[in-house]
């Protein structure tokens, strides 16, 4: 293998990588948000009024 070949396989062996990290990245930051939409969500939901008295007679 020449060393022109064989320069140019490593420099699309980066490339490959970077755009795999950058993918990730962008990735990760679609999960942060539907995390934060679905705790927003959960918050809504929750009615605090309920089930804090309960009334008991035998």
């Amino acid at each position: 293998m020449d060393i022109a070949s064989l320069s140019t396989a490593l420099s699309m062996t980066k490339v490959n990588g970077d755009i795999g990290v950058l993918m990730l990245g962008k990735q990760l930051d679609a999960m942060e948000t539907m995390g934060d939409s679905m705790i927003k969500i959960m918050e809504q939901s929750v009615t605090p009024h309920i089930g804090g008295h309960i009334d008991v007679s035998v």
